[in-house]
């Protein structure tokens, strides 16, 4: 499979008579989108704010983020179950509007959602400070279920990117980066010496507004599977979790994993990455022990030598985490898992609900659990009143004058377990 990411830097947004891109700036008419999200007849309201990077704005709560994109040519369109057919997706050529991002806000899940904000100490924990964001405020009718708002939140947001980009199609990208992925046969014996580097994709899918989405399909009804990388930058997995702001991987989050990224880059040089597994995190016991049992097969079965295995969310899969190491360890396989912590303000709790001894070599995203101020920002887009009620929030979160304290779980991104944040570290 080849892929070619045809990418338009975007610099500006700002709305206008007719959607298009001219010279880095991305114009919007906002008529004409409104009108296509309120054909879905669940929706009472929306409306759309813009959010550059530095300016006071606080954005909250966030439920998705989107980066715009659309098929130019090649296969089924993008966000594949939702946008276009189910048919295969990862091949031909896809337009993507870089450097911003649709945010969906809105009283949808109220004590699950994130804050973005675009200046202020909080904006380095988040990498949606860094994007400019069109944000639509979503509010659906009253008598919609709490699983009907979310899917109509979602498939909103998969809407208007896919409306942005593809009001795009005639503009020239600034630079083309192009991926293939070739049959497992071929792969299998091509780079002699390197080591067979697979990367098993935990998706969060407890259910309970816990899910992600794979064509369409809700992951906890699928056994493991193995899936090209090419097809996760064309949308085929999707986010409808509600779960902890800080590690939830949002739909943007999916598109540019940097785990694949980072493997793409090494691939041919010190390893030989041979594909993606993808497989679900579980409630009950006997679940957890066939998906893991189940993903470690499809590895050994292709031969992989050496995993990357990276979790979303905390507490209770913590369990899936740990059973995907041991079984992969025990067959041969060599791990390293990515994961963030939960360990106290201080961080001296223990970091993960479950461990084992095979898991010796482990990547963190930072610890959910510090605690941060942030300042009153000047325009707030969605409802603070959340602030007390977030993941990561508490009674009196939100003072009086505005500024708000929380651990840094209750910010978008901001321990993201595939590393798709800014939390750094040093030795000292």
């Amino acid at each position: 499979m080849k892929l070619e990411l045809h990418k338009i830097a975007i610099q500006k947004l700002c709305f206008g008579d007719a959607t298009k891109v001219e010279k880095g700036t991305l114009t919007i008419n906002k008529k004409e989108l409104e009108a296509l999200l309120l054909d879905d007849k669940r929706l009472a309201a929306v409306s759309f704010d813009l959010a550059h990077p530095g300016v006071s704005v606080r954005i909250m709560p966030v439920k998705d983020a989107i980066e715009p994109r659309c098929k130019l040519s090649g296969g089924n369109e993008v966000f594949p179950g939702f946008i276009g057919g189910v048919d295969t997706v990862g091949e031909g050529q896809t337009l993507v509007l870089e450097g911003m991002a649709v945010l969906t806000t809105g009283r949808l899940v109220a004590p699950q959602e994130g804050i973005v904000d675009m200046t202020g100490p909080g904006a380095p924990y988040t990498p949606f400070s860094a994007t400019r964001n069109l944000v639509v405020v979503l509010t659906p009718r009253d008598d919609v279920k709490l699983h009907e708002a979310e899917e109509t939140c979602r498939i909103a947001g998969l809407k208007t990117a896919h409306y942005l980009a593809s009001k795009c199609k005639g503009a020239k990208a600034d630079k083309v980066s192009t991926y293939e992925f070739p049959p497992l046969a071929q792969a299998m014996t091509a780079h002699p010496g390197l080591p067979k580097v697979a990367y098993v994709y935990m998706l969060q899918s407890q259910g309970l507004l816990h899910d992600t989405w794979v064509y369409g399909v809700d992951a906890k009804r699928s056994l493991p599977t193995i899936i090209s990388p090419t097809e996760v930058m064309d949308g085929a997995v999707i986010s409808g979790n509600c779960v902890s702001a800080c590690d939830k991987n949002n739909t943007y989050v999916h598109l540019n994993n940097p785990i694949i990224e980072a493997l793409y880059k090494r691939h041919g040089k010190e390893i030989n990455f041979v594909g993606v597994i993808l497989t679900n995190e579980n409630v009950t016991l006997a679940d957890k022990q066939r998906s893991s049992s189940y993903a470690i097969k499809l590895a050994k079965m292709i031969g992989v030598e050496a995993a990357v295995i990276s979790e979303e969310g905390f507490g209770n899969p913590d369990a899936d985490l740990v059973l995907n190491c041991v079984k992969a360890e025990k067959a041969g396989i060599k791990t390293v898992l990515v994961t963030d912590e939960y360990a106290g303000a201080n961080g001296a709790s223990q970091s993960l609900a479950d461990s084992c001894v095979e898991g010796t070599a482990v990547v963190t995203g930072g610890n959910a659990n510090e605690t941060v101020v942030l300042p009153p920002m000047a325009k707030i887009i969605g409802d603070d009143s959340t602030a007390d009620i977030v993941a990561g929030g508490f009674f009196g979160s939100k003072r009086p004058d505005g500024s708000l304290e929380v651990e840094i779980q209750a910010i978008l991104g901001a321990t993201n377990e595939l590393g798709f944040n800014k939390i750094g570290a040093y030795t000292i």
